[in-house]
Parts: C-alpha cells; sequence; structure tokens
C-alpha cells in the first residue's frame, strides 16, 4: 500500500470519526422537548401566512441557477489573472532580473529551480501572456454564447411579454 492511499484512509477514517463524534455528541446533549410551536412553519420570525404548499414560480430557481453557474465560472478567471500578470512582469525587460525572476517562479512548478534566481526569455514570457489571453476569450465567448442563449430565449427577463410567448392554440391544448 502507498503512502498516498494510507494518508487517504487515515483522512477519511478522521472524518467519520469525528462526524459520528459530533452527532452521537449532539444526540446526547440537545434536550428533546417537542411543542406544537415546534412544529409550525417558520417564515423568518413572521407568523405564517396561508399554506407552506404554495406553489413557487420556476423563474426564482432559474435566476438562482444562472447566478450559480455564472457567478462559479467567474471564479475560472482568478487563475487566468495569475497567470497573465505573471508572464507580464516576467516579459517586461524594464523591471529589474529579481523581480522578473519572482514573476517567472509564479508560473513554475514548485521545485522547479530551488533557489535559482533567473530572469526568463521575454519572447517566452510574452508568448505564454499572449497564451493566456487567447484562453480567457475562449472560455469567455463560451460565457457570452451561453449568455446570448439565455437573453435569447428569455430565462433574463423576470417578467415575460404575452407577445413573446407566441399566439394562444384554439382547442385549448398545446
Amino acid at each position: 500500500m502507498t503512502a498516498l492511499v494510507l494518508f487517504v484512509l487515515i483522512f477519511l477514517a478522521v472524518g467519520a470519526t469525528l462526524l459520528a463524534a459530533n452527532l452521537v455528541i449532539g444526540w446526547f446533549v440537545r434536550p428533546d422537548r417537542p411543542n406544537p410551536e415546534k412544529a409550525e412553519v417558520y417564515e423568518c420570525g413572521e407568523q405564517p401566512v396561508g399554506s407552506a404548499w404554495v406553489q413557487f414560480d420556476l423563474r426564482f430557481y432559474v435566476v438562482a441557477l444562472l447566478f450559480v453557474i455564472f457567478d462559479v465560472e467567474l471564479a475560472f478567471f482568478f487563475p487566468w489573472a495569475v497567470v497573465f500578470g505573471s508572464a507580464n512582469r516576467a516579459a517586461d525587460e524594464s523591471k529589474p532580473v529579481a523581480v522578473r525572476a519572482e514573476a517567472a517562479a509564479n508560473l513554475q512548478p514548485l521545485g522547479a529551480n530551488p533557489g535559482k534566481q533567473v530572469a526568463p526569455d521575454p519572447a517566452a514570457a510574452r508568448a505564454l501572456a499572449w497564451i493566456a489571453f487567447a484562453d480567457i476569450m475562449v472560455f469567455f465567448g463560451v460565457l457570452l454564447v451561453g449568455f446570448a442563449y439565455l437573453w435569447r430565449r428569455g430565462d433574463l427577463e423576470w417578467v415575460r411579454s404575452v407577445a413573446a410567448q407566441g399566439p394562444e392554440p384554439e382547442n385549448g391544448t398545446t
């Protein structure tokens, strides 16, 4: 058994043990006093109005999911910004060698050149910056195509117009 597998098994065992310990301690410590007030529907401190089985408009969920999707995809811009900025700093020949070497160290895996202060080739760093720029433009283009599709479909409009939905069927069927 390799050390990595052993570490993963130990990690899983410790995690499961901590989870089980918290559940058991909570079961022993928490009070068990059910009453009708605890069984009521909770609406942010307000008295509930109407039934809890109300049909929510699907647009609430669509807008929330679209926000989450685009928000998570924007998180991919951060690693790109690090690579692009470091490559541009490493390519800038007006900066001192130490600054350019530190910027190049951000682009290399750990342990590649331990203790060496070597400035990279400016042309190679500039090429890497342009490749990173092209990569993010492709990624951003895919995001824009998805955004345009959702916009065209009308999923971003909170109130849809009746004219955009098309004519009603005459016999009442869809």
